[in-house]
């Protein structure tokens, strides 16, 4: 299994969209970069805050793009360019509409489901969809008419409180996927309900 060399949060930058539910992906890179104790920069390169990181003893950065969700692509592809990283080494962590608050889904490729910033990553890795995905469970509104509102919101205290238990819990099993030892985490995760 291949090593992950690049973690990428997505989310929305500005102040506006702290803490939305759309940006569980970006909120975990975060709490991540505290967990590793490294400072997430601007990189202009880049197009998003960026940090080197060691964690299970393996070298790798951490990004959260800062071009808005649905570019998301651009910061990636830039990165990957630049270190020459694989798709297959590239972790995306984001938000998930198909899941319950307070659960977690690791996977390996995959389509996007609708997701607009894993839309234009596959795009800009030439249609390669092999990347890893660590899905951050948000529910669902009900009706798509209601998405966009909805991943553009604040959740209710209980359910963000529920999101922050996913990401804590997550972060515990770092190591494993970082390293890609999937299966001990998988087995954890997805039974996990905050």
């Amino acid at each position: 299994m291949a090593v992950f060399k690049l973690l990428v949060g997505l989310g929305n930058p500005g102040s506006e969209y702290e803490n939305t539910r759309h940006n569980a992906g970006a909120q975990w890179i975060e709490a991540l970069a505290r967990q590793s104790q490294c400072s997430l920069r601007s990189e202009k390169k880049f197009f998003g805050e960026f940090a080197k990181a060691y964690i299970g003893g393996e070298e790798c950065y951490l990004l959260i793009p800062t071009t808005y969700m649905n570019l998301s692509g651009k910061s990636v592809q830039a990165v990957c360019q630049f270190y020459k990283i694989l798709p297959e080494q590239v972790l995306v962590i984001h938000d998930e509409l198909d899941i319950p608050p307070g659960t977690v889904k690791l996977k390996k490729g995959g389509g996007h489901g609708g997701h607009n910033g894993l839309k234009d990553i596959i795009s800009k890795l030439g249609n390669n969809r092999d990347f890893g995905r660590l899905r951050i469970g948000i529910g669902h509104p009900g009706h798509a008419s209601q998405v966009a509102s909805y991943v553009l919101k604040k959740a209710p205290a209980e359910e963000y409180d529920q999101i922050e238990k996913t990401i804590d819990e997550s972060l515990c099993y770092c190591d494993d996927i970082v390293r890609g030892e999937l299966s001990n985490a998988m087995n954890h995760l997805h039974s996990f309900k905050a």
